[in-house]
């Protein structure tokens, strides 16, 4: 029980990084219900433009201090321009197409990212070290943080907040909100749903950034298959929040990353399940309760948001 606080902010780290990623496939599938398995892939771009802006156009030796609000600016343009340009050449041309053909796409977008980038970044062949914000850790009790965490702590609630403003109080969030509920309605209501669409799409690829960057501070390394295993853990957490729920992706992710945690670090106590508390069962235990909640609550935790348009 001693851990059990550094535990539950290990599970607040991991679930803060799941929300921020599985805002994108909520805020998608909520406009124009499409799940875009690419975005893990968008995850992993973010943080190897992060990386990019340091090693290629940053001069050596400049301080993280300095360097991270530019590496986070490359990543989020980096990310942007991906998920727009897989919105405008990959699903618009199969929007009004049988849902089972953008869905193909999607998972043959994410390949292709992975071999884009294990093709055209030389270090990517393996793990990349990521530079580290320096100082720390820092104790609190018997709670560790780690200076890389710090940044995820305070970049989560900052972009829910900013998210939150943007679909709330701005014309454009408002037009969001229409275009989720009634698509046809609101262009005849003079929405440019296309525009809408590429706007959702730029935000949710913002957030996954972040989270992107936010990853390499934390564990010290990426590489290009990084988003893959973390975007399905993303979508579990838009699923377990409620589909269509933006404040529910953050749920869901914080939910997961503790129930995951946890699950690792206590599960082996239990006489006859050493093996199954090893860090090797995390995923297991993650969709495990993807199940559960599919079975017991198949809307989510805070319920769907996806306007029926059948």
């Amino acid at each position: 029980m001693n851990e059990l606080p550094q535990q539950l902010v290990n599970g607040l780290l991991l679930g803060s990084m799941y929300g921020l990623v599985a805002i994108g496939y909520t805020m998608v599938y909520g406009i124009v219900q499409l799940i875009n398995f690419a975005h893990g892939e968008i995850f992993m771009t973010g943080a190897f433009g992060a990386l990019t802006v340091y090693v290629y156009i940053l001069p050596g030796g400049t301080s993280m201090w300095v360097a991270l609000p530019l590496m986070l600016i490359g990543a989020i343009i980096v990310a942007v321009l991906v998920a727009v340009g897989a919105e405008r050449f990959a699903y618009r041309p199969l929007r009004t197409a049988p849902r089972l053909a953008p869905l193909i796409t999607a998972i043959g977008l994410s390949l292709a990212l992975q071999q884009a980038v294990w093709a055209w970044y030389p270090e990517a062949k393996s793990a990349r070290t990521f530079p580290q914000i320096p100082g720390g850790p820092f104790h609190i009790g018997n709670v560790t943080i780690q200076t890389g965490d710090i940044f995820l702590l305070t970049a989560a609630p900052i972009s829910m907040a900013v998210l939150a403003y943007f679909v709330m109080k701005t014309r454009t969030g408002r037009g969001m909100q229409a275009t989720a509920q009634d698509p046809d309605t609101a262009k005849l209501m003079g929405v440019n749903t296309d525009r809408i669409i590429v706007v959702a799409f730029a935000l949710g690829a913002a957030f996954a950034a972040v989270g992107g960057v936010a990853y390499g501070l934390k564990y010290g390394q990426i590489d290009f298959r990084m988003g893959f295993i973390l975007g399905l853990k993303a979508f579990t957490a838009a699923v377990l929040g409620g589909i269509g729920n933006i404040y529910g992706a953050m749920i869901g992710g914080i939910v997961l990353g503790i129930a995951e945690t946890l699950a690792t670090a206590y599960i082996s106590d239990i006489p006859g399940m050493d093996k199954f508390g090893s860090q090797s069962w995390a995923d297991v235990w993650a969709f495990v309760l993807l199940i559960l909640v599919l079975l017991f609550r198949p809307q989510g935790l805070l319920g769907e948001r996806v306007a029926d348009r059948a």
